[in-house]
Order: C-alpha cells, then sequence, then structure tokens
C-alpha cells in the first residue's frame, strides 16, 4: 500500500499555525481584497493584536502570481504601511516570510503611546473623543486612564501635569482604542491595555 503524499503547501502551512497560532495568521490571499482593503483590514487587525499582547503575527498577502506583471498590488499596499505603522509605534520590524508573506513584530504598548503624531500621516478611523464620551466609561478604567496620563506626562519631565491630564488621557485613549475589538469585553480589555502601559513605564 502506498503512503500518501501531502502536499508541500499543507505542510508549510501546518507548520505556519504551530508556530504562529491562528489568531496571530492574518491570510489575505483567501478573501482577494482591494489593496485599500487589505491596508485597512492589515493596520486594524496589527493593532487589535497589538492590544492583545500578541509578539509576532504572519501577514500574508500572496505573491501576486495572476497579478498583472506578477506584481501584487495587495504585497505592495502592506509594504507601503509597514513603515508608516513602525513611525506610529505599532509595529517594530518586519522581515519577509516567503514570497507571499511577511513576519511582523509588534511594537510594545508604550510605543504605541509615545509615537510622535505627524501631521501628514492619515487620520486613525476611531475619532478623538470628547471629554464627554470619557464620561461612558466605567470609574476603574477612568482611573486607571488618568495614572497613566499622569505617570506619562511626569516621564517627560511636566511638573504641572494637572492642566494637562485631561488632554493626555485622551490621547491615551484614542491610542488604545484604535486597538481594542469593540464588544460585551471591550472595556475590559481596554484596562488591560491600560495596565499594560503603566507596567511598562515603571520598568
Amino acid at each position: 500500500m502506498r503512503s500518501r503524499r501531502i502536499p508541500l503547501h499543507s505542510v508549510l502551512n501546518a507548520l505556519d499555525e504551530a508556530t504562529f497560532g491562528l489568531k496571530n495568521i492574518l491570510n489575505l490571499r483567501e478573501s482577494l481584497p482591494t489593496a485599500a482593503d487589505a491596508r485597512f483590514r492589515v493596520e486594524a487587525w496589527l493593532r487589535e493584536r497589538q492590544v492583545s499582547r500578541a509578539s509576532e503575527v504572519l501577514v500574508i498577502t500572496g505573491r501576486g502570481n495572476q497579478s498583472p506583471n506578477g506584481v501584487s498590488p495587495v504585497r505592495e499596499a502592506i509594504v507601503g504601511l509597514l513603515p508608516s505603522l513602525r513611525r506610529r509605534g505599532v509595529v517594530s520590524e518586519w522581515r519577509e516570510h516567503s514570497p507571499g508573506s511577511f513576519v511582523v513584530k509588534l511594537g510594545s504598548i508604550s510605543s504605541l503611546l509615545d509615537a510622535p503624531r505627524r501631521k501628514r500621516e492619515r487620520k486613525p478611523s476611531t475619532p478623538i473623543p470628547s471629554p464627554r464620551s470619557l464620561e461612558g466609561l466605567e470609574s476603574s478604567t477612568l482611573s486607571l486612564l488618568r495614572r497613566l496620563a499622569v505617570r506619562s506626562l511626569e516621564s517627560l519631565g511636566v511638573r504641572d501635569s494637572a492642566s494637562f491630564v485631561e488632554a493626555e488621557m485622551l490621547s491615551k485613549f484614542n491610542s488604545l482604542a484604535a486597538g481594542v475589538t469593540p464588544g460585551a469585553e471591550g472595556e475590559t480589555r481596554l484596562r488591560d491595555a491600560i495596565k499594560d502601559a503603566l507596567e511598562q513605564l515603571d520598568e
């Protein structure tokens, strides 16, 4: 009886799943998105994985064998997106895993919060909240957010921090909320992200 040969791509897929875990693999090749959709999906997904404290993830773009001139517009879009995400503290580095995929190392929560804002960078999909919107958060979340704002200002050497705390709270909330998946446990995940940021500030 002849043994059945397992296709090479199935073996490689299994190795990737064992290395990264299914939650840390985004396969764009299966859904065939446009370049613009791919950029949006990858940024949102990487932000969510960062807040969820993933370390390395795999983004599969496809090689573009069926694309004009054999160049994948999705792959090119992601190649162009990654430097921008590094400037914004979402990713720290990346490398080609195969001709159609990238291993992306995510930045720490503190790198996300400390990243300088650039005027020409595209505005985040989550709008900056007003003070009234923060009032909907639980008191424990607000307390943690205030602690994070004060510690962040202190780390920058701001002595009279009281007048800047609210603006800093809004800034930190906006940065973290962009990576929190909405839902019943959304605020719990937000608190976890704030705690991580506080721990990293104290290191």
